[in-house]
């Protein structure tokens, strides 16, 4: 889907469709809604789920304490089934060097701001930054600095490039909008 030309470049950009959304997402929802049949069954005194005896435990503290860590878990298991349902993140960057223009296209959770749409004028454009960070939770961004304002990410924060990628995307993006890169 990366089409590029003399005059056009589109790079599309991932969202939160990906393999380990989809894992995380599922052993979340299992095992909160094990922590919260564990509590009801402690409530009601009866086995929910048949392999485990919650006769062993109390409801009141352990089994209101599981009940809770079991909505909770829930609750965040939602939140992550409704971005990948609704692909949060995902769009595409489009460089326009015929009508001099950047569109980034993002989609969003649905409402008034559904559809993030910021365009800016290529001559606004300073330049490409990246950001490094090593150890246990790097973090590798690409960033376009523009005059006037923040820098804006043209990668996901949650893309895990490695440094020859971020270096490959950044010499591309910058020799395409012929403009500089600072950050290595």
């Amino acid at each position: 889907m990366n089409r590029r030309s003399k005059w056009l470049w589109i790079e599309p950009i991932t969202g939160s469709r990906k393999g380990s959304n989809f894992f995380w997402a599922c052993i979340l929802f299992l095992g909160s809604l094990g922590f919260f049949l564990v509590g009801i069954s402690s409530y009601f005194g009866e086995n929910l789920i048949p392999l485990l005896s919650s006769q062993q435990i109390l409801f009141f503290p352990q089994g209101i304490v599981m009940c809770f860590h079991g909505i909770a878990g829930l609750f965040i298991s939602s939140y992550l089934w409704c971005t990948i349902l609704f692909n949060v993140g995902s769009g595409y960057n489009k460089f326009d060097k015929r009508k001099g223009i950047v569109c980034l296209f993002r989609w969003g959770f649905p409402g008034i701001n559904r559809r993030i749409f910021p365009r800016f004028l290529m001559k606004d454009i300073q330049m490409i930054k990246t950001e490094v960070q090593e150890g246990i939770s790097p973090r590798r961004v690409l960033y376009m600095e523009i005059k006037g304002r923040q820098d804006i990410p043209l990668t996901r924060t949650g893309d895990n490039l490695n440094l020859r990628e971020i270096e490959q995307k950044a010499a591309e993006s910058a020799r395409f909008l012929r403009v500089s890169i600072e950050g290595f």
